[in-house]
């Protein structure tokens, strides 16, 4: 069981998930996707949410064990498949306006260690396509946080004896969610009203294109005509403003996913599909990447770089300041959650509509995959480039200029 200490830090980031979080209405349904291991937060959500109303709670759990057993026996080519009801109930989440929590975080990180990469870029659950679907579409209410577990914690401290690095990683956990204030809903509305003002002044500046200058990185990415920025704060259709990530540090938007040159270097380890990836090197040509080259792992983001036609471009880019609490704690977390909030990033696969006008939409990346990797450092400069060629600079030692 839980200690005293972790209790209270499960509890309140629960209350913070349901209330914050999802923000989860009188009457909805309340869907929550976790794992073996993860049990005292689900409850603890699940609680939470009843407290506020909800009608149902609708648990989902996917075993990384079960997955390793499919790597290990399944013939090859059926790893590609997956059952039609994983589509079908993520659909049925967004029809009936459900709120959706998932909780992230590696249970075993190290399980895949052995599997051949190019087979673990093949399966892609417990990601669906129709995740994405509900997220451009803004028909839920969902937000993704972190679970902390032994698991996990053994990778991110495997200094420290197993109990300690449990309890360093849920401290950390808590700071980073703000659950160790005395309102932690209170810091994040601050905290929020700092990044729209952040994404407020990259409007004004009506860029045409980034550029990322740094040890390994050299990259050009332009942006559409209606490109926007947003921050995590976003509204369904509905009107239910929620956060989709907690914690969130970020400021985003969609490029074009025609007009990406160069190479970049990742500055963070990346954990996708099982596997984790290191040293992670990619060279853009007219939007696509060409190249993808990894001290380890680098056969995973091949294969998935190769899933779909708009797998191996970008659909969003997103800018990180060194003020984050995630950065500032210099902890490699393993988990794209955290990691991608403490560094400025790039992903590959679909775009998000919601950050283009409507006459730009035809034109930004389609795929199943949408994967997130950091290429943001204090030693990589980040500049605007106008449409006339002038130059403004963004991010200059990890800090604004704007």
């Amino acid at each position: 069981m839980p200690g005293d200490d972790t209790q209270s830090r499960i509890q309140a980031l629960a209350e913070l998930v349901v209330r914050f979080g999802a923000n989860v209405q009188p009457g909805q349904i309340v869907a929550i996707s976790s794992e073996p291991g993860k049990e005292p937060l689900a409850r603890a959500i699940a609680e939470a949410a009843y407290a506020a109303g909800a009608k149902f709670v609708d648990l989902s759990v996917f075993d990384i064990h079960i997955k390793h057993a499919r790597m290990l026996h399944a013939a090859p080519e059926t790893l590609g498949f997956v059952p039609p009801w994983y589509g079908e109930r993520m659909r049925a989440l967004g029809e009936h306006r459900c709120a959706v929590i998932a909780l992230t975080g590696p249970v075993a990180p190290r399980i895949m260690d052995g599997i051949d990469p190019a087979l673990l870029g093949r399966d892609l659950l417990p990601r669906v396509r129709e995740s994405i679907e509900i997220v451009n579409q803004r028909t839920a209410n969902w937000t993704a946080a972190p679970c902390p577990t032994k698991g996990w914690a053994e990778l991110v401290h495997p200094q420290r004896r197993p109990g300690e690095a449990l309890e360093r990683l849920w401290v950390e956990v808590s700071h980073i969610c703000r659950v160790d204030e005395r309102d932690p809903v209170a810091a994040w509305e601050t905290r929020m009203d700092g990044l729209v003002a952040v994404a407020g002044k990259l409007d004004a500046l009506n860029l045409d294109a980034l550029r990322f200058d740094g040890p390994g990185t050299k990259l050009t990415v332009g942006l559409l005509p209606s490109s926007r920025w947003q921050c995590a704060r976003i509204s369904t259709v509905d009107g239910i403003v929620h956060a989709p990530n907690l914690p969130t540090e970020e400021v985003f938007t969609t490029p074009d996913p025609e007009r990406v040159d160069g190479h970049v270097c990742s500055t963070k380890p990346l954990f996708v599909s099982g596997a984790l990836v290191t040293g992670l090197r990619v060279r853009f040509e007219h939007g696509r990447a060409v190249e993808i080259d990894a001290d380890q792992g680098a056969d995973v983001l091949r294969t998935l770089s190769h899933r779909d036609p708009g797998a191996s471009r970008l659909g969003e880019i997103a800018l990180v300041d060194r003020e984050s609490r995630i950065g500032s704690l210099e902890t490699v977390f393993f988990d794209t959650l955290l990691d991608e909030n403490a560094a400025s990033h790039i992903a590959l696969g679909e775009g998000l509509d919601f950050t283009v006008g409507d006459e730009d939409k035809p034109r930004i990346n389609r795929s199943e995959l949408h994967i997130d990797f950091m290429i943001g450092s204090n030693d990589v400069t980040v500049t605007g480039i106008e449409a006339g060629g002038g130059e403004v600079p963004l991010l200059r030692g990890g800090v604004w200029r704007i």
